[in-house]
């Protein structure tokens, strides 16, 4: 498995809201429920996204935008609109949270919002981004991220219109999905853009021996690698290897393979709450759990059961375990 399909497996929308912005001008929907990340497309019309802690970004139609939460945004029709933002969360809520899907003054988006101007079509998908795994991408992204037009996310949008413009069975789980396409392609057009500072991880997943070496970590994660093992698979040697790898990771193999061995054990730690710490560490690598505990506490600054207590027991808005001071996760 590569590093990006591990980090994003995770990432999925669920009760995907869709809404046509018909009213006259001014007009404005306040997205209050500060999703860790939420990926807006409009269809038809235009608007400007303005985030609660960063400047307005205009969105016309056919353009995507990825916000990273959890600050608020507000959708609107112009930059300082005199309308009284109508809010988008208890309201919009998805439906396993007992909410409906959000329709604001539905109108034939082939039409226009009364005053010659087309109708906006906005849909929105928001991701809860659960798990330390998927928070590894989210720590990767900026507040709010621009794709640029054209590319791979053009054939989702054509599904996505199409789909909208009917009532159908079925389609709440395929406008999700549609949702689920277009942020991976989304994500990989960023990533892909000129000039761009995507994470190393990125671009070594490309190189023919990082990438097979990267591959086989997240594969096997469990499995008693040493660098002449991977060296080994990868058909060089081993200084070429360990030289490549940091050069390219930013970090040497094993390093790397420590740091997210921790990842996965900081979800296993709250997804399995009756799982022992010994079989935790057993299933990320560690025959002795005294020296999984050792590791653990040395990259997360904690103890894998301090870890376990604190996050089972915190608010979803609390820091999380191992999170050191200015929101920067431990390595």
């Amino acid at each position: 498995m590569d590093v990006f399909s591990d980090l994003i497996r995770g990432v999925r929308a669920h009760g995907s809201l869709f809404g046509s912005s018909t009213h006259s001008p001014p007009w404005a929907l306040h997205f209050v429920d500060g999703a860790p990340l939420t990926l807006c497309t409009v269809l038809t019309g235009a608007g400007w996204i303005v985030p609660e802690h960063g400047p307005p970004e205009p969105l016309r139609a056919r353009e995507t935008l990825v916000i990273r939460g959890p600050a608020t945004f507000t959708f609107v029709d112009e930059v300082g609109t005199r309308a009284e933002p109508i809010a988008c969360g208890e309201h919009c809520a998805t439906p396993e949270q007992g909410g409906t899907r959000h329709r604001l003054g539905w109108h034939d988006p082939g039409g226009d919002a009364g005053d010659g101007r087309a109708a906006t079509t906005l849909i929105v998908g928001a991701y809860p981004v659960r798990g330390e795994i998927s928070r590894r991408l989210l720590d990767a992204l900026p507040v709010v991220l621009r794709a640029d037009t054209g590319g791979t996310s053009d054939a989702v949008l054509d599904h996505l219109a199409a789909e909208v413009a009917i009532d159908t069975p079925g389609q709440q789980v395929v406008l999700d999905r549609l949702l689920d396409w277009m942020l991976v392609c989304t994500l990989r057009e960023w990533f892909d853009r000129p000039g761009g500072e995507p994470p190393a991880w990125w671009g070594a997943q490309r190189d023919p021996v990082v990438g097979d070496a990267l591959r086989l970590l997240h594969a096997e994660p469990a499995a008693p690698w040493t660098v002449t093992a991977l060296a080994e698979h990868t058909g060089v040697a081993r200084s070429t290897l360990a030289k490549r790898f940091a050069d390219q990771v930013g970090e040497p193999p094993l390093t790397y393979l420590t740091h997210w061995r921790m990842t996965l054990a900081a979800d296993l730690l709250v997804e399995q709450e009756t799982t022992t710490v010994a079989d935790i560490a057993r299933t990320v690598g560690y025959a002795d759990p005294f020296g999984f505990s050792a590791a653990f506490k040395r990259v997360r600054g904690i103890s894998p059961s301090e870890f376990r207590r604190i996050a089972t027991t915190s608010s979803p808005a609390a820091e999380r375990p191992g999170q050191r001071p200015g929101g920067r996760l431990v390595p």
